[in-house]
């Protein structure tokens, strides 16, 4: 069956293009700082936000149209298998992810479940066969369904968190099944709605023996993917334990597994901790820690999880300066976390929002190489820091001070000239760089 009759594959046809259903500044094939576009971005399609999102809100119930929702059970996900291949055969990614319960439903028991995931991800294996498309990375729901209102790893009660250890143990196993590149823990609820009854030591240490659990499961079945922690500060509960990178990186250190996990950065979590994309792209980045993208971005006047497809291209290039400078993303990628609008109904809405964030991240891929190929930023920093390449800033670099000699050397001076941080100047120069990339 056709699930998406009225497009076919999506093509490079550049800037000026008016065609809703081809990419203007993407072109897979394009070689930027010696490798092609493809393998820099590698853009993987979120499974639960393309095919089983409904698009209802808090106020009104699903608008999205879909031609596989005329099923039920298996054979709703079984379509919505077909349904996804043909997507991403037209679309031409490389990638995609899913949760486990996205895939396939749950059932009244977790063996029932597991013979559910069983169907589907043979379904899945075989059409894999016949396609380019790989899988990025999978991870277990352990939020969704009313067994985890109090968490999953950091539940107060054992069971959940032995039901948990066991969705993810499958988890796993799908994804060595499966070939996957990375595997995500996201912690949905794995925070406290308020400290009056929390256990915040033995939560966070069961959360952290869970992590090695999984870590040693792993080596078990010779699964050597990358492990990826997504940090959200928020929503649903009150306060989430992988607050942010940095928090999540003291986590991870507090807890011996620095080496083992790095992080999927989502943009819109980003924001909701009250920092930019870049500022968690970099802390990660300079830690040896950027794994991941989950590409999306928050609408400015509203203060939770929106999951917008991200058209900020200004956003776009401070994103791929930070991933350049990474050297890539390894097994990781630009995954679409990112949702159509609820008024963004059709099916044939789906194309066009992944083919605004494959432009989107193109163009700032484009400008981010030209801004690292001219040492733009590089230049600005080396200035502004001058002073610690020698003398007295040299030998506090080199830790060859200390507050005894720091103190001659400040009684010693007569007068300390600081230079212009220049913001309004480098802000125009990236717009310059930015409006002047496609200019032929």
């Amino acid at each position: 069956m056709t699930y998406f009759k009225t497009v076919n594959k999506v093509n490079y046809e550049g800037a000026a293009s008016t065609n809703p259903y081809a990419f203007k500044f993407y072109n897979p094939e394009e070689v930027v700082g010696g490798k092609t576009m493809e393998e820099i971005l590698r853009f993987g399609v979120a499974y639960w936000h393309t095919f089983t999102e409904d698009l209802s809100d808090p106020f009104g119930t699903g608008t999205a149209i879909r031609p596989w929702n005329q099923y039920k059970g298996l054979d709703l996900a079984k379509a919505r298998v077909e349904a996804a291949f043909e997507f991403f055969e037209k679309l031409n990614v490389p990638y995609f992810c899913f949760h486990d319960v996205d895939i396939a439903p749950e059932g009244d028991t977790l063996k029932e479940t597991n013979a559910n995931l069983d169907t589907i991800v043979a379904m899945i294996k075989n059409y894999m066969k016949d396609s380019k498309v790989k899988l990025l990375w999978n991870t277990a729901n352990n939020f969704s369904h009313p067994r985890f209102v109090h968490g999953a790893a950091s539940s107060n009660h054992a069971d959940v968190f032995a039901y948990a250890a066991a969705k993810v143990k499958k988890g796993l196993e799908v994804g060595k099944e499966l070939g996957a590149e990375s595997y995500v823990f996201w912690g949905g609820r794995e925070g406290y709605e308020t400290l009056l009854n929390t256990d915040m030591k033995l939560e966070m240490d069961n959360l952290g023996r869970f992590f090695h659990m999984a870590v040693d499961y792993s080596k078990e079945i010779g699964f050597d993917a990358q492990f990826l922690i997504e940090p959200k500060p928020k929503e649903p509960t009150t306060h989430q334990y992988d607050f942010d990178v940095a928090s999540g990186y003291a986590f991870l250190q507090r807890y011996g597994l620095q080496d083992d996990f790095k992080f999927n950065i989502e943009a819109n979590h980003a924001t909701l901790a009250g920092h930019t994309f870049e500022h968690e792209l970099r802390y990660a980045r300079i830690h040896g820690m950027l794994g991941s993208v989950d590409a999306n971005q928050g609408h400015p006047l509203l203060g939770w999880d929106t999951d917008e497809f991200p058209t900020d291209i200004y956003s776009n290039v401070l994103a791929m300066y930070e991933i350049l400078k990474n050297n890539g993303l390894g097994n990781g990628g630009l995954n679409f976390d990112a949702k159509v609008r609820r008024g963004s109904f059709t099916p044939e809405d789906l194309f066009r929002a992944h083919i605004a964030g494959m432009d989107g991240f193109a163009v700032g891929l484009k400008v981010a190489q030209r801004l690292i190929d001219d040492k733009v930023l590089e230049n600005i920093v080396d200035d502004r820091y001058e002073s610690y390449r020698s003398g007295i800033g040299l030998d506090i670099v080199e830790g060859k001070t200390d507050f005894h000699q720091l103190e001659k050397h400040a009684l010693e001076l007569t007068d300390i000239t600081n230079k212009s941080g220049k913001l309004e100047q480098i802000k125009a120069t990236i717009n310059q760089y930015l409006l002047t990339t496609f200019v032929k």
